[in-house]
């Protein structure tokens, strides 16, 4: 287990004890027990209330309402042995009452209240074991489906799956808490318009679907592991809910290219302990004490690659990234990394994905494997077709080039245009101190 779900199973643990309640002294206490259940079962109470109900929206909505009578009642009452089926109980017992107070105007209401009886026998066992799997598979799927937006997919599947408030999700992706409110708001009526099935796809849409599932838990990780804006170089906790939301798809649908994004998720986040130093500035790979990479990670991560190698179906995107992780991962330095291995492989994920950062990372491997100057131009040919004249990575990695080629005013122009196109203050940070490096009006300690 990560050391966060640690943390949070340590919690869920200590919010029970061997006997029927809990007692608390205030608010503060039954806040913390109501965040640690929901941060581990928001999944399975959402999933369940969903299939109880077959209406996804509601089932998100009936879930938050549990949880605010949660805060009041943990408060007074004590926290329950079982929190996670009095959420669950509650959640059930509000959608009776919601069912009936529609009935008298909406025949279908009407039939769902009658089904949905609180005297029926079992009515409380909303935890099915041979249904569990299929709930939060089913909520996965829902929360990425291709018909919402890329951004509406993030923040639906980290505030439903991922169990993340709205301010976290806010924070993590540097936007306004309304913003993040309105997204998921919409998501679930576009969901709700569409009349999206609280169901596994079908065998014909899996592909599509499970693609759409791959790419957002994709997202979120590469946000947190190379953020986009802020002060912060890394966001390891977006980055880790990523990872466990990796770690529970190959589990529900063990699908090579899903063991592909574990591996490759896995073998990245290997590095971050050695990504920051003990003043938490940027380490860039080269500077890296490559000992303090995190071996769990990565046997973790080629065991992952192991499985999708052993489909014999071929890798796909992510499992040609996790290959090139790999790489650096068992290489004992930058120097004897297999450079050249790596620009084959980024020559394969560009005819697979063709993307213009897919070729900038080949024009990294080229000239470490063959010099900068058939780096450069690589980097000459993304810069002709104006693919990248927004990003700062281009004229970043130019700069660098350059630098190798002893071309250090041209190099220091390049470095300078980056600074001014990059949105994150610790990386731009790094690009300052080389231009400090390389003298001249931004550094004269430098020699000529």
């Amino acid at each position: 287990m990560d050391p966060e779900g640690a943390c949070l199973a340590r919690a869920y643990r200590a919010a029970l004890k061997p006997d029927h309640l809990k007692p608390v002294t205030g608010a503060s206490e039954a806040r913390g027990a109501v965040e640690a259940v929901w941060r581990m079962e928001s999944a399975r109470i959402v999933g369940a209330l969903a299939r109880y109900t077959g209406d996804f929206a509601l089932a998100e909505d009936l879930a938050q309402d549990a949880l605010g009578e949660a805060l009041v009642s943990w408060s007074v009452d004590g926290i329950p042995a079982q929190p996670a089926g009095w959420l669950l109980t509650v959640g059930r017992r509000r959608a009776i009452d919601a069912f009936r107070r529609r009935a008298a105007r909406d025949e279908r209401y009407a039939a769902l209240a009658r089904d949905l009886d609180d005297e029926t026998p079992g009515a409380d066992v909303l935890f099915n074991p041979d249904a569990i799997d299929d709930d939060v598979l089913s909520l996965m799927f829902i929360s990425c489906h291709p018909v919402l937006s890329k951004e509406a997919r993030i923040a639906l599947t980290l505030r439903v799956v991922g169990g993340l408030g709205s301010e976290e999700i806010a924070k993590a992706f540097l936007v306004p808490v309304a913003t993040i409110q309105a997204r998921i708001t919409r998501a679930k009526k576009t969901l709700a318009a569409v009349h999206v099935p609280f169901a596994p796809p079908e065998p014909h849409e899996l592909g599509e679907r499970l693609s759409s599932v791959l790419q957002v838990v994709y997202l979120i990780f590469t946000e947190g592991s190379f953020a986009s804006g802020g002060d912060e170089w890394m966001r390891v906790d977006l980055a880790g809910e990523a990872l466990r939301l990796a770690r529970v798809l190959v589990r529900l649908k063990p699908e090579p290219e899903a063991f592909g994004l574990l591996a490759l998720l896995e073998l990245t986040a290997a590095r971050f302990p050695a990504r920051l130093d003990s003043s938490g500035h940027p380490v860039l790979l080269e500077d890296q004490d490559r000992r303090r990479w995190d071996r769990s990670a990565i046997r973790r991560g080629r065991a992952a690659l192991a499985r999708a190698v052993a489909s014999g179906r071929g890798l796909g995107a992510y499992g040609l990234q996790a290959s090139i992780a790999e790489c650096h991962a068992v290489a004992p330095s930058v120097e004897e990394t297999d450079w050249p291995k790596i620009v084959v492989l980024y020559e394969a994920l560009g005819r697979l994905a063709p993307s213009p950062i897919i070729e900038l990372n080949r024009a990294v491997a080229v000239a470490m494997a063959y010099g900068p100057e058939d780096g450069l131009a690589v980097v000459d040919g993304i810069d002709s077709r104006r693919e990248l004249s927004g990003s700062h990575l281009l004229p970043a990695i130019r700069g660098e080039m350059l630098t190798r080629l002893g071309r250090r005013n041209e190099a220091r122009s390049a470095l300078l245009h980056a600074v001014t196109l990059c949105g994150n203050a610790a990386e731009r940070a790094v690009l300052e101190r080389k231009i400090s490096e390389l003298g001249g009006p931004q550094g004269q300690n430098a020699s000529p």
